[in-house]
């Protein structure tokens, strides 16, 4: 059993921003596999899938963003899974726009929505999938910078990239080591 989550925030305002590249990677993953989200439990909306007889969850959580945890915390209770089960995906502020960083393990760092799933897991080791958004050329305080919309003329970046990440979320789940997917998957760029 793998849980793949998007972090994101669940109005239609926040469709097309920042902090919803999550959401749209494990939209790519349902849409991949041939699912689609139909369900609601666990504060989460959820879409579900097999790759090679595992069983695996795709969620967006309905929390918004900074209580993102809640809804994991739940999925673990309902489907009997724990931490090495898990895979997050997120925008990351801390990459610059388009590139992909894989971990099994690591803080929150700058990210709210990270920092409720460590607090309500009680571990920083899970697989994390980390979609870099920062423009070095903006300068505006980054609360607004992640609620802003993807520019149009990095749109086609950011489908690649959230294309990618949906690939080794596949890959993970599918049984490849976190270590092969960070060297078949990162994406570094240069600041």
């Amino acid at each position: 059993m793998k849980i793949i989550v998007g972090l994101g925030n669940p109005e239609e305002k926040y469709l097309k921003t920042f902090h919803n590249i999550g959401y749209i990677a494990v939209g790519d993953i349902a849409a991949k596999l041939g699912v689609k989200f139909k369900k609601k439990e666990c504060e989460a909306f959820t879409a579900e899938a097999n790759i090679g007889g595992e069983k695996i969850i795709m969620a967006r959580p309905v929390t918004y963003m900074n209580n993102s945890g809640r809804a994991v915390k739940q999925l673990f209770a309902k489907y009997k899974a724990s931490a090495q089960d898990l895979i997050v995906i997120y925008d990351d502020y801390d990459i610059s726009k388009g590139g992909l960083r894989i971990r099994p393990s690591g803080s929150a760092g700058t990210h709210n929505g990270m920092r409720s799933v460590i607090d309500e897991i009680g571990t920083q080791s899970f697989t994390r999938i980390r979609i870099g958004i920062r423009d070095n050329a903006v300068s505006i305080p980054l609360i607004n910078y992640v609620l802003s919309e993807v520019k149009k003329e990095d749109y086609d970046l950011f489908v690649y990239v959230c294309e990618r990440a949906a690939d080794a979320a596949i890959a993970i789940a599918g049984g490849a080591p976190v270590e092969k997917a960070m060297t078949d998957y990162n994406l570094n760029v240069k600041d």
